[in-house]
């Protein structure tokens, strides 16, 4: 593809072999392989998510032989604390966006966190802070009932222009 793109530089056709490429190696560079198809899915659709809001993304996830999660619980839990951590970052400067995606096992337990630049008035902790209160502000509580039906632990903890969803489940 290169030796002819570079044949046909400063061309239309160029150009849209150009953009095609890009569109292509964007796929790839949201692509995670957690070992859960599931989050996997996840993952890539909030890092495109967030690729198009200038919010750098980076995850690392380790979730091979994780099956006690159901997709809905992945969902929930992943799905929720990468959307508030998106949320947030829309509203710094786009030099500060930066959301951070970890999960591994660590002896008996299993831990997760979603970190994010903020500022600091900003904190995901009390709900929402949408003037439109009524479908807004269940992604905690969400979270939370998700990671205690499995008898874990989620803390959040609001830092000097940080913001960090960590959460603890032992593995059965």
């Amino acid at each position: 593809h290169l030796l002819v793109l570079e044949g046909k530089q400063n061309t239309e056709e160029g150009r849209q072999m150009t953009e095609k490429l890009q569109t292509q190696i964007a796929d790839y560079e949201d692509y995670v392989h957690t070992g859960n198809d599931f989050l996997d899915i996840i993952i890539k659709d909030k890092a495109a998510k967030a690729r198009e809001k200038q919010i750098d993304f980076a995850a690392m996830a380790d979730f091979k032989g994780i099956d006690f999660l159901t997709p809905l619980d992945i969902s929930t839990i992943f799905g929720n604390a990468i959307d508030n951590a998106i949320e947030a970052s829309e509203k710094l400067p786009k030099d500060q966006r930066l959301i951070s995606v970890r999960a591994q096992r660590i002896r008996d337990m299993l831990i997760m966190v979603v970190e994010n630049n903020t500022n600091s008035e900003y904190s995901s902790i009390q709900g929402t802070h949408k003037e439109d209160t009524f479908l807004h502000g269940f992604g905690i509580p969400n979270i939370r009932n998700a990671v205690e039906k499995h008898g874990g632990q989620c803390s959040f903890r609001q830092g000097e222009g940080t913001f960090a969803v960590k959460i603890l489940l032992p593995l059965p």
